[in-house]
Formats: structure tokens, C-alpha cells, sequence
């Protein structure tokens, strides 16, 4: 008989008590409907924020679900989104799958069981699901006019070169075998999911989409706000920018690599501007806040473009703008 794949279920969390407790059960129970001879599963916590405000809330469902899947905890102290996952990928030695969830996110009925089955089906190394955003309030006319919480879809099956890990399935024999990890560059400002995936692309690792395997995205207030929309649209640029400077082979490819940036961020600029206007003078909430975040987004192409890194996610001064370090 074949001895069951070892399966861990990877929840990044950051000061989110709530979201995490509301969360836990929901893969508890996910967790359960994989759990057979097939798979041994886990859920893995991993605790970003030093005072491990986490902590009680993984020892309170512990003591809750006594009996239920391992629920481990482990807590990493150095900030920045690309170390929580480094540690993920550190604390799931000897698992050969590892499924990652946000944790302000919530699974869909057989999400799990969905991800490993298409996996199994297409014969692929990494699966992504969709993000499907639901909101604790509703958002103004620019928010949903611009559509900024609408994220793309496809069939089951289509093959991607490039994903995300809010909703991700990966193969780790095949994420060790490259000794790959998430470049701590890239920890706050954006775009270490983006480095990491189109580097399993380039290696030729199989990626494919699984559009069944739904998680929900609880935005909270505080992010459906034009103002988080714009600071949005800058990171997503510049990460862009700096993910595309990462994968230049060389001095010269990264040379070619900027020029092009800048091309395409004035390009955006521009458009985004003129975009913005007509909306204003027409009166198009959608055409004013679609071009808005095209301009912002081109602005930050071009700061990228320009040698520097706009950090979305810095706890000390989150946008701060500083000069990416030259490489020798």
C-alpha cells in the first residue's frame, strides 16, 4: 500500500486574533475531508508579529478540537511577508505538499478537496484557486464602478505562468529540488509570490488554475477606500518593476529591463491621466477611477524603473519610498 502524502496547510497571520479564530475551525474541518488514506494533514500557523499575539488564539482551538488535525504554531519575529513565508516553507520539512491560505481569508465548501484533485488530474506541481472579495461594508460608487476587487477567472485546466499564494497549492519536492524561497527583497514591498512563481515557470514547473476552488476574501473598511486603492495601484506597479529587474539575467538585460519600464510606466501615465480627465468631464465614475489607478499604477513602473522600491507593507512608515540598493 502506498504510504499516504503529508499535507500542511500554511496560515500566514499578522495581528489578526479575529480573522484567525474565525478561520481555524473552517480548515480544521477542510483538513478532516482530505484526511485519509491519501494524506496526513496539518495546519500550520505562522506567527509574523514578535509579542505572538497569535499564540492564544492557536492554544484556545487547540483546546477546543483536542482530538481534531495537528495545529502547530511557529513564530517568526522578522518582519516582512517573505520571512513569514520562508518560514512556512522551513517548518514544513518533510510534508511534500503545502497549501497556503491568507488568514482573512475563508475556504469554500471542498476548497481542499478541489485543489488536491485538479492537482491530480493535470499532473501539476502548483494549483491556484480564485479569490472571491466580500466586504464587512459597502463600498462607495468609485470602489465599485473602478471594479478594483474583481479578480480574474479562468477555466479549470488553464495553464498559468505566473500565481499568487493567497490561495495556492505548491509541490515542495519540486520547490526543494530548486532550493528555491521567497526573496526577502521583495518582504515589503510586494511581488515575492510573483518572483517565486514565475521562477517555478521558468524552471518548467507545471502550473495550473482550478476555478472551483473558491476562497473568500473578507476586505475589511479599512481597505475599501479610494485611498487604499491608490496606495494599491502604486505597490502593484512598482512590485511589477522590481520582480521584472529580479528575473534580468544580467547587467546589460536589466539596463534594457529599466528602459522598457520606463516606457511602459510613462505609457500608463499617460493614459491613466488622460483617462481620468474624460471621466471627470464626462462624468464617468468608472472611466475617472479605472484611469486613476492606471496612472498610479504607471507611477509606480516608474519609480521601479528608476531604482526605487515603494513599501506597501513597512510597519514603520507603510508607502515609504527609499532607493533600491545598486547590485555589483
Amino acid at each position: 500500500m502506498t504510504a499516504p502524502e503529508r499535507l500542511v496547510i500554511g496560515v500566514l497571520t499578522y495581528r489578526r486574533p479575529d480573522d484567525l479564530t474565525a478561520l481555524l475551525p473552517m480548515l480544521l474541518t477542510q483538513a478532516r475531508s482530505v484526511h485519509a488514506d491519501q494524506f496526513e494533514v496539518e495546519i500550520l500557523v505562522v506567527d509574523n508579529d514578535p509579542a505572538g499575539s497569535a499564540l492564544p488564539v492557536v492554544e484556545a482551538i487547540r483546546s477546543e478540537h483536542p482530538d481534531e488535525i495537528p495545529l502547530r504554531y511557529e513564530q517568526e519575529s522578522t518582519p516582512g511577508i517573505s520571512a513569514a513565508r520562508n518560514r512556512a516553507l522551513a517548518a514544513s520539512i518533510g510534508f511534500d505538499l503545502l497549501v497556503f491560505i491568507d488568514d482573512d481569508e475563508r475556504p469554500t465548501d471542498r476548497w481542499l478537496q478541489l485543489l488536491v484533485a485538479c492537482r491530480q488530474e493535470y499532473g501539476s506541481d502548483v494549483v491556484q484557486g480564485p479569490v472571491v472579495s466580500e466586504f464587512e461594508t459597502d463600498p462607495d460608487e468609485w470602489i465599485t464602478a473602478g471594479g478594483f476587487f474583481r479578480r480574474r477567472r479562468m477555466p479549470t485546466g488553464t495553464a498559468l505562468d505566473v500565481a499568487v499564494t493567497n490561495n495556492l497549492l505548491l509541490d515542495l519536492r519540486v520547490v526543494r529540488s530548486l532550493g528555491l524561497e521567497f526573496d526577502p527583497d521583495l518582504g515589503t514591498t510586494g511581488g515575492e509570490d510573483t518572483l517565486f512563481t514565475r521562477t517555478l515557470h521558468r524552471a518548467g514547473v507545471p502550473m495550473v488554475w482550478c476555478d472551483e476552488a473558491i476562497v473568500l476574501d473578507v476586505v475589511p473598511t479599512s481597505r475599501s477606500t479610494r485611498r487604499w486603492v491608490r496606495q494599491r495601484a502604486i505597490s502593484t506597479g512598482n512590485s511589477a518593476a522590481l520582480v521584472t529587474l529580479k528575473l534580468a539575467a544580467g547587467a546589460p538585460d536589466r539596463v534594457v529591463a529599466r528602459a522598457t519600464l520606463a516606457g511602459r510606466g510613462l505609457s500608463r501615465l499617460a493614459a491613466g491621466g488622460a483617462r481620468a480627465v474624460a471621466g471627470k468631464i464626462v462624468r464617468s465614475v468608472e472611466h475617472e477611477a479605472r484611469g486613476t489607478r492606471t496612472l498610479l499604477r504607471g507611477f509606480g513602473m516608474s519609480l521601479g524603473a528608476c531604482g526605487f522600491a515603494y513599501h506597501e507593507y513597512g510597519r514603520s512608515g507603510a508607502g515609504r519610498i527609499d532607493r533600491i540598493p545598486r547590485r555589483s
